[in-house]
């Protein structure tokens, strides 16, 4: 099956040289369409989960499919292989189902909307755009059933349907999808604003071809891809071995008792091709935290983590893809057969960042290396019905510690995504019946290290009315680890203080908890790893982190720093650090906090959970 453009006009564009200039007058403008993209949608979008945090991803590709100015990669190939029909102008596809689109997006909750640019009756170009809807029918508010075993119990499946046919909204199919969520409103505005910014994209695509001709137009995409894959060849020559890599790290369980869960890969380059094999990645899971990795969004991966650390001014785009080979077993956590749950699939895609970044940074551990943190996207729910008798449902996802780097300090509390913000406690507060009594970051929480990692977030969510919360997290077993000697990031917890005053510890990953109006739940993600050697990082800096509140007097001795009436003692730092050298033998590359065997054996006595079994597979 491929998809069939339906196009007018005959004439076939041609490939045309372009100077230079016009060639970063098309760029830019391109990049700023891509803005305003993003724009549009959060101007226009209610979920907060879209609006103010930022949830979405959009594209601009050329008429093949290859994102040249986006965030995501693209993930167009993996519908026009899938859909077995016609697109012609005035079309609009929507779509949400990962295995009708070759996990052109990876759980239920992500709307797809995609758009093939037409001009003069030509096919010149695609824009598109997903985003997270707040709930998608299913199992449980929000629609990211932990205990899921089949995708049928996340929502609504919305194969490849045209939304818009030759520019008509298809009202029934429409009203069809909206009658199987539990915030039809909320959705009708958020997929209204993923049309409206994939429109403004074709309009300013259509602009840019009629100011410079469309085979100017066509050419300068082509030209921007070329100018990525010879940048990306030079940094895969340079910083990708021939000798295999094999790094591995683990998803802490699945929510239903059974963990960890192994992600392994190897890393080597034949030729100019770096190849990405995930073979030794454990058997897919039996609940909801399978994710389903498409080998392009891989790419994705590999290329902006590369990017980002080797040449931030290179424009990302999918031109290299064709030096890389990803191989991904079948039946594994990252390939699961259908119809295998999918909806928590977020605690694996942040485990592929670290794994990438260990990876890379293997080979130059003092330029390259991050320790880990890039770990997870916590999500808390809250949902029930108000004082009026009004339902409410809240979505939204946490912040955790960015991981200590070659360059300095991971930042506190941010997302894994760069784009994404919090959603300002003001509006929480405004629209639904919760307070947030703190919002902080956890001294010591980020590993020691020459460059420490950043702090993790303690988040107390009063609850104002009862209802049932769900809690989506990650890292509360395995440690972010550090790196060059620097100590792992702390885990993260849930601790709820009922109205009663007794208090429980919760599970990383628990639903339909019921709590009443009064009770508190402190939320408090992971801190990342360190990296260096925390002996060597000044002692002042160390102050310094004090008199913010980003460490303690005791978490200093983490540094060998003494700190008494306020001010460094340097006496007694020098004997500490002296003391601390000699005692702890060679230095890791990697710091884990030990094995699994053995954190598990710790488990209950610092986590207050039970530790989870481990998992068996099917033959």
């Amino acid at each position: 099956m491929t998809a069939q453009i339906i196009e007018t006009n005959p004439t076939r564009l041609q490939r045309v040289d372009v100077d230079g200039v016009t060639v970063d007058i098309i760029e830019n403008a391109l990049r700023n369409a891509r803005e305003e993209m993003d724009a549009v949608l959060f101007r226009t979008a209610m979920s907060p989960g879209i609006r103010e945090q930022g949830d979405c991803f959009p594209l601009i590709a050329n008429r093949e499919g290859k994102m040249v100015v986006g965030q995501m990669g693209s993930f167009i190939n993996g519908f026009t292989d899938a859909y077995d029909g016609t697109l012609e102008e005035g079309d609009i596809i929507l779509t949400n189902d990962p295995y009708m689109c070759n996990a052109a997006v990876s759980h239920l909750n992500d709307w797809l909307v995609l758009v093939p640019v037409f001009k003069d009756g030509r096919h010149i170009a695609w824009s598109a755009m997903f985003g997270h809807m707040s709930d998608n029918g299913g199992m449980v508010p929000g629609s990211m059933p932990i205990e899921a075993t089949t995708i049928f119990q996340e929502g609504v499946r919305i194969p490849p349907v045209k939304l818009y046919k030759k520019g008509v909204l298809q009202e029934e199919v429409l009203e069809l999808i909206l009658h199987n969520v539990r915030t039809p409103q909320w959705n009708r505005f958020d997929l209204n604003a993923l049309v409206a910014a994939c429109k403004t994209a074709a309009l300013r695509c259509n602009e840019l071809a009629e100011r410079f001709s469309d085979d100017v137009f066509d050419s300068t995409m082509q030209i921007m891809l070329e100018r990525n894959k010879m940048a990306m060849g030079q940094i895969i020559k340079m910083f990708i071995p021939e000798e295999p890599r094999e790094f591995a790290d683990y998803l802490c369980d699945d929510g239903m008792g059974m963990g960890p869960y192994k992600i392994n890969c190897k890393m080597w380059r034949e030729g100019e091709k770096v190849i990405f094999d995930f073979d030794g990645t454990d058997p897919q899971a039996q609940s909801s935290v399978n994710f389903y990795l498409n080998e392009d969004m891989f790419k994705m991966f590999f290329g902006s983590f590369t990017i980002n650390v080797v040449d931030p001014q290179i424009i990302f785009n999918d031109g290299f893809y064709d030096l890389v080979d990803v191989r991904i077993p079948e039946g594994t956590l990252l390939k699961p057969k259908y119809p295998a749950a999918l909806s928590g699939r977020t605690h694996a895609l942040g485990r592929i960042f670290d794994i990438l970044g260990a990876l890379l940074g293997m080979g130059a551990p003092k330029e390259m290396l991050n320790a880990a943190g890039f770990s997870d996207s916590p999500h808390l729910f809250y949902s029930g019905y108000d004082d009026n008798n009004e339902w409410f449902q809240l979505f939204q996802i946490g912040f955790g510690g960015i991981p200590g780097r070659p360059v300095g300090d991971g930042p506190d509390g941010h997302s894994l995504w760069p784009g994404f913000t919090n959603v300002p406690n003001e509006f929480i507060e405004s629209y639904f019946p919760m307070r947030i009594e703190n919002y902080e970051t956890i001294p010591d929480s980020g590993g020691a290290g020459l460059h420490r990692g950043g702090n993790g977030l303690s988040v107390a969510y009063r609850f104002l009315c009862d209802g049932q919360i769900a809690i989506h997290d990650d890292r509360w077993l395995v440690h972010p680890w550090g790196v060059n000697g620097g100590d792992p990031g702390m885990r993260s917890n849930k601790r709820m203080v009922r109205a009663d005053g007794s208090e429980e510890w919760l599970p990383s990953k628990c639903e339909n908890v019921k709590v009443k109006a009064g009770d508190l739940l402190y939320f408090n993600t992971w801190g990342g790893g360190g990296w260096g050697d925390p002996y060597e990082r000044e002692p002042q800096l160390v102050l310094d982190d004090i008199n913010r509140n980003l460490a303690t007097v005791e978490g200093a001795k983490a540094y060998g720093v003494i700190v008494i009436d306020g001010a460094v003692d340097e006496a007694a730092t020098a004997a500490l650090r002296s003391k601390l050298i000699s005692e702890r033998g060679e230095i890791p590359l990697f710091n884990h906090g030990g094995t699994i065997e053995e954190i598990k054996a710790r488990c209950l006595e610092e986590t207050h959970l039970e530790p989870p079994i481990t998992p068996s597979f099917r033959k």
